[in-house]
């Protein structure tokens, strides 16, 4: 078995790799289903120029960070932060940042393949016309037949693996014959993909809607929840504190200029969210139906009864539920990565074996999301089903923790000239603006999500009549709701208040 330091995980051989690559892992479900929501509340283009800062001030420092740790050591996150620990001479609790990393992307893929599961059967759903007359009622029961019926729980079982197979079959390919290829051919079909629906949505539906909801200024409705909101959806939207960017930074060719193209993904992805957002409410034929819409309810009740009224529906909706599985799937793609190179790293085993024991272990992990919405569904743990805490411990700690500790170990315990010897090239002021971000914005940015998002979930739980010990006495008991209301806001972690 080779020593752990000189085991080879693998390289992209096109220097534009890293870009596409990047872009699949960041353009998720948040781009379709939160973002046009958050952008139609808060302030139109305003929430959009919020949310670039808070992408420039917090999400790009810690993406050029983890990536560049990546780049320099080769080596997935885990054994990149063992080496600059050392290195550093730092107390080995740091050491605990890589695993933590890969245990937080490995949750994240787990409900992710299983989302992924529903809208691989939405793709059939359409095709099939099921939704060619959707109502919402209709359309509703689609949702809850699938996900929630307990007799139908095999069928979504199938879905499920049937989706985390497609992804495990492009992992096992390796590094430049799977990850690579399939990426810099799934990803610009993606956006090609988007670019016809949106020409579409412009010609058959009311574009000046989409533009009105996403685009247009409405300074009266930004607020200090505004910020909280920019800050929460830039920091969870783009794949930080899982270990992606990492093992992307050390796949990357000599040749590739890794800031640069960091920011071009950073880009993208706002250009994207903005797309699809105004696409949606320009299906909206009345110009209000997806008012107030996002999560579950947005992508797999509203939008179908949406596009129930264009010309062509059912190719419409197959077309758009095509995109919904691209987009997942190359996110999942991305997300194995990390748990698939710590495997092959930490034993030295082939790709083939380390792909199927982590996709083995994954299925295994997802059952337990897919059960909590139908056959477990009744058994909760103070008010929450298990999927309900894999989000609150992967989005409340462990992806803030994470963050936490690359940004503090960057900016405290690293030398300011080995810090820039990884930076590599770049202007004096971003050095400057990196280095204090790191110390000092970062950290504190981080710890304040990760509370603020821990308090809400628990507090949400007592929604439902909980009565565990931080509910307190007297907590009003919700109503119950329909399935669909219970379902999660989705497989990219998000903040769920305002």
């Amino acid at each position: 078995m080779p020593h752990k330091y000189q085991t080879s995980i693998g390289s992209f051989t096109r220097k534009s790799s890293f870009f596409w690559a990047s872009v699949g892992a960041t353009v998720g479900l948040a781009n379709l289903w939160q973002f046009p929501y958050l952008a139609s509340i808060h302030g139109g283009g305003l929430f959009i120029l919020l949310y670039l800062a808070c992408l420039l001030l917090v999400a790009l420092p810690l993406m050029v960070t983890e990536a560049v740790f990546g780049r320099h050591s080769r080596h997935g996150i885990v054994l990149a932060m063992d080496g600059f620990v050392r290195n550093a001479g730092s107390h080995r609790l740091w050491h605990l940042t890589g695993p933590l990393s890969v245990i937080a992307a490995f949750l994240v893929l787990s409900f992710t393949a299983v989302f992924g599961g529903i809208v691989l059967a939405y793709v059939f759903a359409g095709a099939s016309g099921q939704f060619s007359s959707a109502t919402t009622t209709s359309a509703s029961a689609v949702l809850t037949e699938l996900v929630s019926s307990p007799e139908r729980y095999r069928e979504f079982m199938a879905w499920h693996g049937f989706f985390l197979l497609l992804v495990l079959a492009v992992s096992a390919r390796g590094v430049v014959k799977g990850l690579e290829r399939s990426l810099r051919i799934v990803v610009p079909c993606t956006l090609v993909l988007l670019a016809m629906l949106f020409a579409l949505s412009a010609g058959h539906g009311r574009l000046e809607s989409g533009v009105d909801h996403i685009l247009t200024f409405r300074p009266e409705q930004l607020s200090l929840d505004s910020i909280k909101a920019a800050f929460f959806h830039a920091f969870y939207t783009l794949g930080l504190g899982v270990g992606v960017w990492a093992i992307f930074g050390a796949y990357t060719t000599a040749e590739t200029r890794l800031k640069r193209s960091v920011l071009a993904v950073v880009l993208m992805d706002t250009l994207v969210a903005i797309v699809a957002g105004v696409m949606m409410f320009s299906i909206a034929l009345d110009g209000t139906s997806l008012d107030g819409e996002r999560g579950f309810s947005l992508l797999f009740v509203s939008l179908p009864v949406a596009l129930a009224q264009v010309p062509f529906s059912q190719v419409v909706i197959t077309a758009v539920f095509l995109l919904v599985v691209l987009i997942v799937w190359a996110t999942s793609i991305s997300l194995l990565e990390p748990v698939v190179g710590w495997l092959r790293e930490w034993l030295g085993a082939p790709r083939g074996w380390s792909v199927v024991c982590v996709g083995l272990a994954v299925w295994l992990a997802g059952l337990a999301s897919l059960f909590s919405f139908n056959v477990w569904a009744d058994y909760q743990l103070a008010g929450a089903t298990v999927y309900r805490w894999l989000e609150l411990v992967t989005g409340g700690i462990l992806i803030p923790v994470v963050a936490m500790l690359v940004a503090t170990f960057a900016g405290w315990c690293l030398t300011r000239r080995y810090s820039a010897q990884i930076l590599g090239d770049a202007p004096a002021f971003f050095r400057k603006l990196w280095y204090w971000v790191m110390r000092l914005v970062l950290p504190v940015v981080a710890l304040w999500i990760g509370i603020q998002y821990t308090i809400f979930s628990l507090s949400n739980l007592c929604d439902n009549g909980n009565d565990a010990i931080w509910c307190g006495p007297g907590t009003p008991v919700a109503e119950a709701s329909a399935p669909v209301e219970n379902a999660p806001n989705g497989p990219d972690i998000q903040y769920h208040g305002e």
